[in-house]
This record gives structure tokens, C-alpha cells and sequence, in this order.
């Protein structure tokens, strides 16, 4: 075996982690592309028994039943973090963050009868819904 010197040894060594590294750029580029899907459809619940941790868990295993709706790319369902600033609405109970790949899919996600079934079983729980859809620019 060829005895290297501590300074090729520390060249070769430097080099071998540049490149392990741009090896693993690809693996770093794709973890922070944005979410599948162009059509953004983001739902807001307030409850009519705002106090009811009851009402919020059966709310959200409600729209846990919807996820399963093939045209969803993506979906998220959240509660208001612990951020407090002047432009910060926290007021609802629960969020449903969904991602379509276009209009057209939203709609058919709308009219499916998992969807029909969750707003017939649970809309008795909310008092109030706000919808912010959008689209990639």
C-alpha cells in the first residue's frame, strides 16, 4: 500500500467530501420543491362550541375520512400555532390545507361523495367557514 503524505492525505480527504457533498445536492434541491399541485384550496372551521375539544377531535376526524380522496395531492390539517402578532388571525378552531393539481380536480373533490358525506355528517359542528382558494403564479 502507497503511503500517502499528511498533505495528500488532507487534499484527497477535502476533495472526497466536496464531492459526497455535490452528490447529495440533488437529494437537498428535491426536499425543498414546492408541493404537488397548483390549486390551493385552504379551508378555515370556526366551531359552534368554540371551548369543545370534543367537537374539535370529532371535526378533525372528519376531514381525516377525506384524505383519502384520490385527487388530493396533498393535505394538511392544522390548529392555530402559538404565534401572536397584530396580523395574525387565531380565532378558528381547525385548518384543512388541500393541494390539487387544477381547478378541475377541486371540483370533482367537491362534488365526491366522501366530501358530500363529511359536510352532511359533521357541518353540524361549525358555526362558520372561510375559504381561501388560489393558483400558482
Amino acid at each position: 500500500m502507497k503511503k500517502l503524505s499528511r498533505r495528500s492525505f488532507l487534499g484527497n480527504s477535502t476533495f472526497l467530501s466536496f464531492a459526497g457533498a455535490l452528490g447529495l445536492m440533488p437529494l437537498f434541491a428535491s426536499a425543498q420543491k414546492k408541493p404537488k399541485g397548483n390549486f390551493v384550496h385552504h379551508v378555515y372551521f370556526w366551531l359552534n362550541n368554540p371551548d369543545s375539544e370534543e367537537d374539535k377531535a370529532k371535526l378533525i376526524e372528519g376531514l381525516n375520512t377525506l384524505k383519502g380522496i384520490k385527487e388530493i395531492k396533498l393535505a394538511r390539517i392544522g390548529v392555530p400555532a402559538s404565534t401572536n402578532r397584530e396580523v395574525i388571525e387565531r380565532s378558528y378552531a381547525v385548518s384543512w390545507l388541500l393541494f390539487f393539481d387544477n381547478l378541475e380536480e377541486e371540483e370533482v373533490y367537491q362534488k365526491h361523495p366522501v366530501h358530500l358525506k363529511f359536510v352532511e355528517n359533521y357541518s353540524h359542528l361549525w358555526s362558520k367557514v372561510i375559504v381561501y382558494d388560489s393558483v400558482d403564479v
